[in-house]
């Protein structure tokens, strides 16, 4: 790799980590040059140095640095991921809340799914609160989805999967909450339905904003495997900004490689990768 490439890649990861918070180790930048390539190949550029040049240089059109950050963004999410998770949602939080809501408390459940990518993580918990609500153990519930990639943002509206997407949903559930079509065009994909859908909300939002327009009575926060990209100042800066959208109460969870990561005040751990607002 030349010194200009190697310049401008540097130059470029911290434009990344300026924005998104993602700090991509110098060991990436294979990675990063493989992901370029339809990009420099997209304006006819001779090489990922001319393109990364470019798009340092504002020459290239405004919404390219989005076309870029969902290139390099890390997508992987599935249904009923970390499922330990959905069952303290339900035995533990759920439980909690509806004591809550016989002593007088609001008979709503919010739960912002913070980093959401395609959706899988946000219709999971609409199944598990909505299957809670039915069984009379819950109440009604709505669910914000956030995520970086515009792209990711508009997947989960559309809310439709592959059929292999949907192996670790049980087979209820996948009766009861996704509709199969006989148009071609979706063959071999299935619709999360509307009942869900209508209390599902999904919307761009970057955490590395020093405000996000969120509701500040959210009873869950999930934020699962997000926090590893980040250095340590950023990830104390999302954490603080997090606990601040919580009930007194409220939970934040985590992914299972961010558990000691993780340090606030008003934050007690109650499980590995749990922490509850004091």
């Amino acid at each position: 790799m030349s010194e200009n490439v190697q310049q401008a890649s540097d130059r470029f990861r911290d434009l990344i980590r300026s924005i998104t918070g993602i700090s991509l180790p110098p060991h990436k930048v294979q990675m990063i040059d493989q992901r370029l390539r339809r990009r420099v190949v997209a304006f006819g550029l001779p090489d990922t140095e001319a393109y990364l040049s470019q798009l340092l240089a504002g020459a290239l059109p405004k919404d390219e640095l989005g076309q870029v950050i969902d290139l390099i963004t890390t997508n992987t999410t599935s249904f009923f991921r970390e499922a330990e998770h959905f069952t303290f949602l339900t035995d533990v939080v759920l439980a909690e809340k509806m004591a809550q809501v016989r002593a007088g408390a609001s008979a709503r459940f919010k739960l912002w799914s913070a980093a959401a990518s395609e959706g899988a993580e946000a219709y999971t918990a609409a199944m598990v609160l909505e299957e809670a609500r039915r069984a009379g153990k819950g109440c009604d519930w709505a669910i914000l989805g956030t995520d970086l990639s515009q792209r990711m943002v508009e997947r989960a509206q559309a809310a439709i999967y592959a059929n292999d997407q949907l192996t670790t949903v049980p087979q209820a559930l996948q009766r009861r909450y996704f509709l199969t079509s006989d148009d071609p065009s979706v063959a071999g994909k299935s619709r999360v339905v509307p009942e869900l859908r209508r209390n599902v909300r999904f919307r761009h939002l970057n955490l590395m904003d020093k405000r996000y327009p969120v509701d500040r009575d959210v009873d869950v926060v999930m934020l699962r495997n997000i926090l590893i990209y980040f250095d340590q100042a950023d990830k104390e800066g999302v954490v603080d900004r997090l606990t601040g959208h919580l009930l007194p109460g409220g939970y934040l969870i985590v992914g299972h490689a961010e558990s000691m990561v993780v340090r606030h005040p008003m934050l007690r751990q109650v499980r590995p990768t749990i922490f509850k607002k004091v």
